[in-house]
């Protein structure tokens, strides 16, 4: 079933929502390396052509990352369903593009790419505010399983702890550390990527309902996790 969304764009804590945003210093900057590799790892694990890393501003929603589509890298709020998807506070928003499905964007740009499927989990950061989206986009029409949704709302946590991360490095003025963090985390997103490829191949396809296939997944989830945690750990030594 779609997500049933509010009557209004704009959420009732949107003033804390946006200095929470401004703070991170992330929305409208160039892309970085790290959040590519999530998309592209993301548009494997669901099977989707479309992955996409969103912030969600007061007039615009701006791309960190997306793989899929070319020249997009920002759009106005009322035209992007991540702008109505931050609005419930549930771990998966799961949408069409109709407007009987969600009447509060304009679905133009979407629908001109022949775009039937959202699927996105908000990125939380720790006062509790949903800044943004990660989101998996398809052409036909589909539901997610509960151990999808699983999957999507850990990697959406890794993003929304990597932006911690990136954060921390950069207000105190280590670019050089946030440079050797996104190596370190783009080598276990390579690795991520590798057997994902592997199982797709020999499944042909790529099922997160197999306990198997899900529980390796997982792992690979935690491997990432683990090294945000030490590099969190160690940033917090050093503030």
């Amino acid at each position: 079933m779609n997500t049933q969304f509010p009557a209004t764009l704009i959420p009732t804590d949107e003033a804390v929502r946006l200095r929470t945003l401004h703070a991170y210093q992330i929305a409208g900057t160039t892309p970085e390396p790290i959040f590519d590799d999530y998309v592209a790892w993301a548009a494997q694990l669901f099977s989707t052509p479309i992955a996409l890393i969103s912030l969600v501003d007061g007039e615009q929603v701006h791309f960190k990352a997306l793989t899929g589509i070319e020249g997009i890298s920002v759009l106005p709020r009322t035209d992007s369903m991540c702008s109505a998807a931050i609005l419930p506070d549930e771990p998966i928003v799961v949408s069409d593009y109709r407007a009987e499905s969600c009447d509060l964007i304009k679905p133009d740009v979407a629908q001109a790419q022949g775009l039937n499927f959202y699927a996105g989990s908000a990125l939380r950061m720790p006062d509790g505010s949903r800044i943004g989206m990660m989101a998996v986009i398809g052409r036909e029409y589909r539901s997610l399983s509960a151990e999808e949704e699983t999957v999507l709302t850990q990697l959406a946590g890794l993003i929304s702890r990597t932006i911690e991360l990136r954060f921390q490095y950069l207000q105190a003025g280590l670019s050089d550390d946030w440079e050797a963090a996104q190596q370190e985390l783009a080598g276990t997103l390579d690795d991520n990527a590798a057997l994902t490829r592997y199982l797709t191949t020999r499944n042909n396809g790529l099922n997160l309902d197999d306990d198997e296939i899900r529980d390796l997944v997982l792992r690979r989830l935690a491997g990432v996790a683990k090294v945000l945690d030490r590099r969190l750990k160690e940033t917090g030594k050093a503030a």
